[in-house]
């Protein structure tokens, strides 16, 4: 039986950010994505101390889809090492669970 995942990538680019949450959810990839708003990210590149705008995208997904949607993920991706974190949704009701099932189910 599945179970439901959440998978959040930052990007810092808004346009990207909608692009890679509407791909996943049109390749039945995740049932659903969210766009959280505009946030700062801080971060170390190449020995500076950097901060940027950013965009949280959380994935909802299941186990059997979330290594295939990682890989789409990381395919597409502007940053050479993305930020990839791997959530279970304890707690679900099973009528969610069904519909995340169904909507990550290739057609």
């Amino acid at each position: 039986m599945a179970d439901i995942m959440i998978a959040q990538t930052t990007v810092n680019d808004e346009e990207k950010a909608y692009e890679m949450a509407q791909g996943a959810v049109e390749a039945r990839l995740a049932a659903a994505a969210d766009v959280e708003a505009r946030m700062t990210l801080f971060h170390w590149h190449k020995n500076a101390l950097r901060h940027e705008r950013g965009y949280r995208v959380s994935f909802t997904t299941t186990t059997e889809r979330v290594a295939a949607l990682e890989d789409w993920v990381h395919e597409r991706h502007p940053s050479g090492t993305p930020q990839w974190i791997v959530l279970p949704a304890a707690g679900t009701s099973q009528q969610y669970l069904a519909w995340v099932v169904k909507e990550t189910t290739a057609r």
